[in-house]
């Protein structure tokens, strides 16, 4: 695989960019004249994703690198990968992620719920791991870490996939002040419930929530990337979990799991 490595654009890697959010994020990039590297498990969505995105951003590169972040050596293989483009990657976007629905005790599988810990929280520290210090040296760059308006509440009976949310935001928030005065800027998005694939795959499409007005993800896809370039901490959306956020400030942490409840 080559990239045009003569182009001046900047190099955005998104990870889960078949599809939803990730997928809109990649358009939105490429809108601002970034090329692209685009990442997923999903070989057959992800060329369907990048010849799509390529059609319509004729000026924009576009690469495919299929890569399961569910497994551990899944960061490395797709690091390895952007490697060998001989491009620098000037914004990373860890927007992978995946949900376990259901009742903890007996209702869910480990190793589904080991394997989206994997995907939602490790993979992002791996792939950081590896591009950051290259942002460093350079003195720029950019890091968008798709967490949950989750992040700030339980989540019952989706206890794992909302302590995987408060992972990331917990570990982008630690990593922006590490990080204040380099020329690296650090985002968590944070979006509510959104119509994606994401209740489908994790068994919670006759949930209330599932059934109940979602978010457009081109929606959130544009405020996480405008917050992004600004060079903002966070950015919770749409208004109404913005307004949740704001709320949440001052419930108990019992009160706000029980209003968390995914049912």
């Amino acid at each position: 695989m080559t990239l045009d490595t003569s182009s001046t654009r900047p190099l955005a890697l998104v990870t889960g960019a078949s599809s939803g959010i990730g997928y809109e994020i990649a358009r939105a990039l490429a809108r601002r004249e970034h090329d692209l590297v685009i990442a997923a498990e999903d070989t057959a969505r992800l060329a369907r994703a990048a010849h799509a995105i390529a059609a319509e951003f004729p000026d924009a590169v576009v690469a495919a690198i299929a890569a399961d972040l569910s497994h551990a050596d899944g960061p490395q293989h797709l690091y390895a990968e952007v490697a060998r483009l001989q491009r620098p990657v000037e914004v990373l976007v860890n927007n992978a992620g995946v949900g376990v629905w259901g009742p903890f005790a007996d209702g869910t599988n480990l190793n589904k719920e080991l394997a989206m810990v994997q995907l939602n929280a490790a993979s992002p520290v791996q792939l950081t791991k590896k591009i950051l210090p290259g942002m460093m040296a350079r003195r720029r760059g950019r890091l968008l870490f798709t967490s949950s308006i989750a992040a700030i509440t339980a989540t019952p009976l989706a206890a794992v996939y909302g302590a995987t949310k408060s992972f990331v935001f917990s570990f982008a928030e630690g990593l922006r002040d590490e990080l204040r005065g380099s020329g690296v800027t650090v985002t968590a998005l944070m979006p509510g419930a959104t119509d994606t694939n994401w209740f489908q795959r994790a068994g919670a499409a006759a949930t209330r929530t599932a059934q109940g007005t979602l978010a457009d993800p081109r929606e959130v896809a544009e405020a996480g990337v405008e917050a992004m370039l600004r060079g903002d901490d966070h950015v919770v959306t749409p208004f109404k979990d913005r307004l949740q956020a704001v709320l949440g400030k001052f419930m108990t942490p019992a009160a706000l799991a029980h209003q968390g409840r995914f049912e």
